[in-house]
């Protein structure tokens, strides 16, 4: 029964997550800046986040060029406090998907899901966040983590700016 509630959780997220786009959060489009294109200028693009206080580096490959952002990817932990009630653990449940499809819109988390096991980690999010202070504190402010029914471990993680899952 727990693998068929997995389904529709991980379908709301994946939708919730893609082509996220944000006019009041000065973060550059992540169509935009894949890869160097001749009508880009990377170092611009570059220097804005280093400007905003993230970390940056770029990086080549044959013929294209590569701006590597770091990220925060934080796991969502089995926490301590699981002795609500079916009724509370619900309203956590939801409270929870709706703060991460709140990260997600404000474009704080770039990618957030469940694992399919029922290990000690639950699911993970990756937070784009300039520092890793402020990705602890969005993550902390979930409303599951409040509760203890789950804990967070905070991880830095590099990718490439507009990177996308294939």
């Amino acid at each position: 029964m727990k693998n068929i509630l997995y389904i529709p959780v991980l379908a709301f997220l994946i939708i919730s997550c893609k082509d996220i786009k944000n006019p009041d959060r000065d973060i550059p489009d992540p169509a935009e800046i894949t890869e160097l294109k001749p009508n880009l200028d990377i170092d611009s693009i570059e220097n804005d986040l280093k400007e905003k206080g993230y970390q940056t580096f770029k990086y080549k490959a044959e013929d294209t060029t590569y701006l590597m952002q770091q990220y925060y990817i934080v796991f969502l932990k089995r926490g301590e406090n699981r002795k609500q009630d079916s009724t509370e653990a619900a309203r956590l449940q939801k409270d929870h998907l709706a703060y991460l499809s709140r990260m997600a819109e404000e474009g704080y988390a770039s990618l957030i899901g469940p694992f399919g096991s029922d290990g000690e980690i639950r699911g993970i999010a990756v937070y784009n966040t300039a520092t890793l202070k402020e990705a602890d504190s969005l993550a902390s402010q979930d409303p599951m983590v409040k509760a203890g029914r789950l804990k967070i471990e905070v991880h830095p993680w590099w990718t490439a700016k507009g990177g996308k899952l294939n």
